[in-house]
């Protein structure tokens, strides 16, 4: 049976870059590693064919080879490499001393363990462990080269408040099999989609350094303020005579409640200004506006509009004067 095309395997081009070959290499280790298909020997075949695809395409002189000559430029070679259980094989140097390669196909940065469960054990020992120290005596193969953790995403949804004042977070977390608590402080001014980071809480390295944590931040909606940059915005209803005659309300902050006077003459939609009562992100501090909205009596009787047409005639208002139309 002809092999595939090894790009085709990995499901891309042939100019792809190193990064691409290894996002797919790791998409696919995901799909088809025997452990998460225990049932499917179909899988272990694709798995297999996966493994010697990227095996030939992330090494820069073994892709160059199969570019040149596809299939035929390693006839005879079998899968795994001598050697191999997910490690490269031993090459001979040109002084006839054996060499180690021995950079997994398969590293931690390639597969998320987070998302295989009770199976993380098995596919840690299978890649890094079972084979490492088999061998003649003295002639182990060598650890890993050092690969950079894997980073981490995670989702938290912040209630209005906490978003704009800032949270200290308790986040539980399984690296590498432990859970570990963590007091992430989410920063004062955060936004619904934004994205926070913590240095070194991804998952571990093989002999390198931790990936990241990245936080997404979802906030919920608030029974009545709104957002508007670093300002926050509510709405209050006075009636038409306050609007007039001018009153004292007590409006609610994210502080507490104070008193704001509203002038004589305050049109519906005017806006208010409480300073310093906004949004906080970092030196920055918004401010907070109340948004009037008038309300005017309905089912007036003929007594009421003649009071309201001798109060018009009193006081007659252009305001439409500027409208371009």
């Amino acid at each position: 049976m002809n092999k595939r095309d090894f790009y085709e395997v990995l499901g891309v081009s042939r100019s792809a870059s190193p990064e691409e070959l290894r996002r797919a290499h790791r998409k696919l280790v995901r799909q088809y590693h025997p452990d998460m298909n225990r049932d499917n020997p179909a899988a272990t075949e694709k798995f297999k064919e996966v493994q010697e695809a990227y095996d030939a395409l992330s090494d820069p002189q073994r892709r160059k080879q199969y570019d040149q000559f596809g299939h035929d430029a390693f006839a005879g070679a079998s899968y795994p490499p001598p050697g191999a259980d997910g490690f490269r094989g031993a090459r001979q140097s040109p002084g006839g001393s054996r060499r180690g390669r021995t950079s997994p196909n398969v590293s931690v940065e390639d597969v998320d363990f987070g998302d295989f469960g009770g199976a993380n054990a098995d596919i840690f020992e299978q890649m890094f462990g079972a084979r490492r120290g088999a061998g003649r005596p003295g002639r182990g193969r060598a650890a890993p080269e050092p690969t950079r953790g894997a980073d981490v995403e995670h989702t938290v949804t912040l209630s209005f408040e906490q978003a704009a004042r800032g949270y200290t977070l308790p986040l539980q977390m399984n690296r590498a099999g432990q859970l570990e608590t963590i007091e992430m402080k989410i920063p004062a001014g955060v936004k619904d989609g934004s994205r926070v980071r913590v240095r070194g809480k991804g998952q571990g390295g093989t002999g390198g350094t931790p990936g990241d944590l990245y936080v997404t931040t979802r906030v919920k909606d608030h029974p009545y303020f709104r957002r508007d940059e670093l300002n926050i915005l509510v709405d209050i209803p006075i009636t038409v005579y306050e609007a007039l005659l001018g009153v004292k309300l007590d409006v609610p902050t994210l502080e507490g409640k104070v008193t704001l006077t509203v002038p004589p003459g305050t049109s519906s939609g005017s806006k208010l200004r409480i300073k310093g009562r906004g949004i906080e992100r970092g030196e920055e501090q918004g401010d907070q506006f109340v948004v009037i909205k008038v309300v005017v009596p309905k089912d007036l009787d003929e007594d009421d509009r003649k009071l309201v047409e001798k109060l018009a005639a009193k006081h007659p208002l252009n305001v439409r004067a500027t409208l371009p139309w």
